[in-house]
């Protein structure tokens, strides 16, 4: 596994924290990457979409770039992360500049391990698990683990972002 470890999964592991790594073929053609690891990992973990996390990078109206962290199944209320952030107004933020930013490719990218680490919200429904699921960095690699444990690591700030 030394071979895999992707940047978030050495974070973890450096800081002693408890988690579990999963992984599934990611079919190139899929533009959907959040779907894609809900199809391939909710019913072989015995998870729900909602357990399942993607993580967005935004613009906040500063200029910067933030991170919000939500359910698969849900989208992102731009509005509401901007307020949790405290940057008034989010966009989508520009891919190439996310990835550059972050270190890693759209559809993998972690909320843990970053190049430089980002202003970060996640969602308040993850704290009613007791494990959550997030990208482990990389695409068809996913990083299970408690989400005390997610808001610490990334300095996060929780707060109702998702919209169903």
């Amino acid at each position: 596994m030394a071979s895999a470890a992707t940047p978030a999964i050495r974070a973890l592991v450096q800081a002693k924290v408890e988690h579990r790594v999963h992984s599934y073929t990611h079919d190139p053609r899929s533009d959907s990457y959040g779907v894609e690891a809900v199809d391939a990992l909710a019913a072989q973990l015995g998870v729900t979409g909602e357990q399942i996390f993607k993580t967005l990078v935004i613009e906040l109206g500063s200029g910067g770039l933030a991170v919000a962290v939500l359910p698969v199944p849900t989208t992102l209320s731009l509005k509401a992360a901007a307020a949790a952030l405290g940057g008034g107004k989010a966009a989508m933020a520009d891919k190439a500049k996310a990835e550059r930013t972050t270190g890693y490719v759209l559809g993998g990218i972690s909320p843990l391990g970053q190049k430089k680490k980002l202003p970060t919200v996640i969602d308040e429904s993850a704290l009613q698990w007791d494990r959550v699921l997030c990208s482990a960095g990389k695409r068809g690699l996913e990083i299970e683990l408690a989400p005390a444990d997610l808001v610490r690591l990334t300095g996060a700030v929780t707060a109702a972002v998702a919209v169903s």
